[in-house]
């Protein structure tokens, strides 16, 4: 997606050859506008996959999936990264390793959101190694749903999580691959 790679280059930083900062407007200050049009690429890519559900991790994929279920006239569910005391005995849960944080959490999925007849579009904001997205397809196949596939804003494609994900047969649709970040540089893998 143009829009969002010229934005990545105007305001992301490459603070090492693996991190990219990009709290400017994607998770810290969110852009609206840039969202929206993120949400109607992922619908536009979707669109014939009969998808029911858009599901994301909190917190970073949040304004994406919103604008994202809201093109698609879908229900939104935010998985949690942790176990909320209100939250019920209904839960599903798995340990995910967050490559970022370098720390481990317990994804939560309250089970009366997913059922066995909905069709799920996963959305997050970064794939690394493809921890957060596998385990958001461990929950949402436990409750006997089908992903449809996983959208992705920015992915570091010199990591392995495309490849793990596609090589377990899901569609993966990343608006942005970087092919490189070093000495403070963003390269983009041409499509």
């Amino acid at each position: 997606m143009r829009e969002l790679k010229e934005r990545i280059l105007k305001d992301g930083q490459a603070l090492n050859e693996a991190v990219l900062k990009v709290d400017s407007f994607i998770n810290h200050q969110v852009d609206p506008n840039l969202m929206e049009n993120i949400g109607k690429t992922f619908a536009d890519k979707f669109a014939d996959d009969g998808v029911t559900k858009v599901v994301t991790i909190e917190s970073s994929g949040i304004a994406p999936s919103v604008f994202t279920a809201k093109a698609m006239n879908v229900k939104l569910v935010i998985l949690k990264k942790s176990t909320s005391k209100i939250l019920e005995d209904n839960i599903s849960q798995t340990e995910v390793a967050s490559y970022t944080k370098g720390t481990e959490y317990q994804l939560t999925l309250n089970k009366k959101y997913i059922n066995r007849n909905d069709r799920v579009l996963i959305i997050d904001d970064f794939l690394a190694r493809g921890e957060a997205a596998q385990g958001a397809i461990r929950l949402i196949e436990a409750q006997g749903a089908e992903v449809v596939g996983v959208g992705i804003l920015i992915e570091k494609a010199f990591q392995s999580g495309n490849k793990a994900l596609r090589d377990k047969g899901y569609t993966v649709c990343s608006l942005a691959r970087i092919k490189n970040l070093s000495d403070g540089h963003i390269e983009f893998l041409e499509d």
